[in-house]
Formats: C-alpha cells, sequence, structure tokens
C-alpha cells in the first residue's frame, strides 16, 4: 500500500488517504469542502437573487389581481407585500450564513420569520426555500430523528399560516399575473371582492413547500450518509494501516533480534575462542613450541571463520539486495557439525566429554543448525564465565517424546573473562522458540552450570506437535 510524496502513514501522522480520495469531489467540490463559509456565502447570495427577482413577479400578481378587482387600491396591497417579500429575502439570507453551525435555530428562526410574513403581509416569499436549505444541514449534521421532527414541525407550523393567511402564492402568481397589455395606470370601474377561499390554491402552496422540504431533507439525508460512509472506509484503511505499520515493526524487531543472534554467535563465540588459544599460544610459546604453533594456526581458523560470518552479517544489512544472498550462508555456516565444534573448544585446552552427539545429525537441517547454535553458545559461556572447568559434559539423548540436549560444567577454577549481558542467554531460548522446544539455565546444586533444551521429537526422528 503506497502512500503519496509527501505523506506518510502510522499510528502518529496523516495516511494518505484522505477524506476528499474517499468522496471523489470535483475541483469545485474540494474548494468548497476546504472553505466550508464559501458555501453558506453562495446559497445567501442565490437565496436573495432568487427573492430579488421573485419580487417583480409578485409586483405583477399584486397588480394584475388589483386590475381584475380582488385587491382593494385603496388598502396598498402592493407596497405592503413588496416590504414583506424583500424583508423575508434579506432576513433568510442573513440567517443562512450561519446555518452550517446553528442549523436547528436557523430552521427555528425561519418557521417563524415564515409565519410573521403571512401574518403581515400574506405571503411566504423565498422563506420557504431557505427553511428547506436550513433542514438540508440538520438533516447532514444531525442524527435522523432530530431532523426528522424539526421538519415535520417547521411544515405544520408554515403550512397551518399557509392555509389561513396566505394571499399571494404561486397558484395565485399562475392565475392572477398581470397581462402584458395592461395598463400600468388601469382602474377596474369598481372593485370586486376577493375570490373566495379555495382549497385548491391552498394545496398548491402546501404542495410545493412540501416538496421543497422534501429535497432539503432528502439531500441532507444523502449528504450525512456519505459522510459517514467516507469516515467508516478511512477508518477501516487506518486500521489497516495501522496493522501494516505494526506488522513491519514486529518484522522489524525480529530481523534486529535474528541479526543481533547472529553478531553474537560470531563476535562472542569466535572471540572467546581466540583469546583463549591467543593465551594457551602464549603459555606454550617456550616450553611447547610445537603446540602453541598448533594454536596459532586454530586461531588464524576462527579468525577467518568470524570474519567470514561478520561479511554474511554485514551482506545481510546491506539494503542493495545482498539479504537473500547472505542468508543462505547464515543459514549454512562453516561450524554447522557439532563435532567440529567440540574440537575446536578442545582445541582451546576445555575438557568436554560428549554423549549421543550422533543424534543431532538425524535432525533436519535448521533444527540441527539451531542445537548446533545452542550447544556452542553454552560451551562459548562456560569459556568466558567458568575458565579451567575440569569437566564440562555435552549430553545427547532421546526420551519418550522429546530429545534432550544437555550441557553442564562444574565450575571455572580461573578468575572469569568478563561479565555478561544476559544476550547469550536470551538468543538460545529464542533459538528454543524457534524450533518448537523449551530451554532452561540455572546454578547446578553440586556446583557449576547447566544449560536444558527439550525438544518435542519422537524415537523415529519425526516432529511432536506443541
Amino acid at each position: 500500500m503506497s502512500t503519496r510524496p509527501g505523506q506518510e502513514s502510522g499510528l502518529g501522522g496523516p495516511t494518505g488517504l484522505q477524506e476528499s480520495d474517499v468522496r471523489r469531489r470535483g475541483p469545485v467540490g474540494r474548494a468548497l469542502a476546504a472553505r466550508p463559509w464559501a458555501s453558506d456565502v453562495l446559497w445567501s447570495v442565490v437565496v436573495l437573487l432568487v427573492g430579488g427577482l421573485g419580487t417583480l413577479a409578485m409586483r405583477s400578481t399584486v397588480r394584475g389581481s388589483t386590475a381584475l378587482g380582488l385587491f382593494d387600491p385603496s388598502s396598498s396591497p402592493l407596497h405592503t407585500m413588496t416590504v414583506a417579500w424583500l424583508a423575508g429575502s434579506v432576513v433568510t439570507s442573513s440567517l443562512l450564513l450561519v446555518r452550517r453551525s446553528r442549523p436547528l435555530l436557523v430552521a427555528g428562526a425561519l418557521t417563524m420569520a415564515g409565519v410573521v410574513s403571512l401574518g403581515f403581509a400574506g405571503v411566504l416569499g423565498v422563506v420557504g426555500l431557505g427553511l428547506a436549505c436550513a433542514l438540508y444541514s440538520v438533516a447532514s449534521q444531525r442524527t435522523s430523528r432530530t431532523a426528522w421532527a424539526a421538519a415535520v414541525a417547521s411544515f405544520l407550523v408554515l403550512g397551518a399560516a399557509c392555509w389561513w393567511w396566505e394571499r399571494i402564492g404561486v397558484a395565485e402568481m399562475l392565475l392572477w399575473m398581470e397581462p402584458a397589455t395592461a395598463e400600468e395606470d388601469y382602474v377596474p370601474a369598481a372593485f370586486l371582492a376577493a375570490p373566495p377561499f379555495s382549497g385548491g390554491r391552498r394545496s398548491v402552496s402546501l404542495l410545493v413547500l412540501l416538496v421543497l422540504l422534501g429535497l432539503g431533507m432528502a439531500t441532507g439525508s444523502v449528504a450525512r450518509a456519505r459522510r459517514l460512509h467516507a469516515a467508516g472506509l478511512l477508518e477501516r484503511y487506518r486500521a489497516v494501516v495501522r496493522e501494516r505499520d505494526s506488522s513491519a515493526a514486529l518484522a522489524r524487531a525480529a530481523e534486529r533480534a535474528r541479526i543481533a543472534r547472529e553478531m553474537h554467535d560470531v563476535v562472542a563465540h569466535s572471540l572467546s575462542v581466540m583469546v583463549a588459544l591467543s593465551d594457551g599460544a602464549g603459555a606454550a610459546m617456550d616450553r611447547a613450541p610445537d603446540r602453541s604453533r598448533e594454536a596459532l594456526r586454530e586461531l588464524s581458523a576462527t579468525g577467518r571463520s568470524a570474519l567470514l560470518g561478520m561479511q554474511d552479517v554485514l551482506q545481510a544489512l546491506d539494503p542493495r539486495g545482498g539479504e537473500a544472498a547472505a542468508a543462505g550462508r547464515l543459514a549454512d555456516p562453516v561450524d554447522a557439525d557439532l563435532r567440529v565444534v567440540l574440537d575446536r573448544f578442545r582445541a582451546v585446552g576445555m575438557s568436554v566429554a560428549e554423549s549421543g552427539v550422533e543424534l543431532v545429525a538425524a535432525l533436519e537441517t535448521a533444527t540441527g543448525l539451531a542445537v548446533v547454535r545452542i550447544v556452542t553458545e553454552a560451551l562459548t559461556n562456560v569459556l568466558r564465565h567458568a575458565p579451567g572447568a575440569v569437566a564440562v559434559d555435552v549430553i545427547i539423548r532421546q526420551l519418550d517424546d522429546a530429545l534432550e540436549v544437555e550441557v553442564r560444567d562444574d565450575g571455572g577454577r580461573l578468575p572469569s573473562l568478563g561479565g555478561g549481558t544476559g544476550r547469550g542467554l536470551i538468543g538460545m531460548r529464542e533459538r528454543a522458540d524457534l524450533i518448537g522446544g523449551s530451554l532452561t539455565a540455572g546454578p547446578r546444586p553440586e556446583g557449576g552450570w547447566y544449560v536444558r533444551l527439550l525438544l518435542p521429537v519422537s524415537r523415529d526422528g519425526s516432529g511432536i506437535d506443541t
């Protein structure tokens, strides 16, 4: 899973996937999403323009109605309705500027503004359109129950006001608009009473109001559903990223532990043997030169082996592709034969007794190698921490359901070569866990130290599920 340039993925920083990527907005949508106030201003301007154009249609309707004798010219209906219409447009446009932060408050205020306009002049104007915008914000930001409660309450209140007080609505604008041939100064011969209350005309207004509020609710609900869906996708994506990063961190930790084990094997074992060989060669230089030369040859061989092992470890760390080539050599070191390992320790003067070493050769390659490494580390610890030990035993025996490998000593007779860090014991336990075994270590009651590995292997050499 890749991230875009300049972006990070992880627990502490932003992920490569953003909400705009999930919702797939166009350039205009992304610009409005980045500047929410621009959308509020845009809708306010639209409502103001619609209100201005509606004022012209309303004035034409009032003049036509007056010319038909439906309104009494002496009551100045044109002036009253024009003022109410324009005032409603300004109030609606102003309230829409804060609809995003206070959607319920704006919806309630617009409902009351519509009631006042209908009661004062008998016109609703663009208040219904503004209320639809406010309900869009309510539906997109609040729960469905809250949004539907606000929508039903607004429709009932405004619907009742329209039913009783509306004088100029959609039906009136369509039926009573001023004819194109009407004269501006035309006055009917006598004032005709306004047509009686018509349920049909009022139903048209209520239907238009219902459609407006329904559109606001529907679009707001869709916007909320899309936002929640995008949030769910983002959360799932971030969970995947966190899991990936966690897996990568665990893999890096495991790789560091593996490299640490390899480094410890190379450095601790080889250098400990080299120190012991050099000390022995120096001590025997005068009284046993042949033995000293043999120790120096063994010292050189051990150094070359250590150098090869270190090169393999460093090549495994090379990011240019050396890991695969080095991994094979790390898995198959020079000292893969347990007898060779034991002979090397004997060469530095350690008295090592062996029993059942041939059982290791029957194990699978990876398992046998791990056993050899564990025995090597145990003997290295004897060399470092119990120098001069008289008896060192490597005992390998087959039990009913496990292979037991034990390395024990009787304690050193000389000062220790230095304190340990515990890395070797940790590495042995890690190797035992990797091959499904268990490792214990500690002091012996009679003196000295022991390391015991139990490996679930049956007598026929097959592994046992643990």
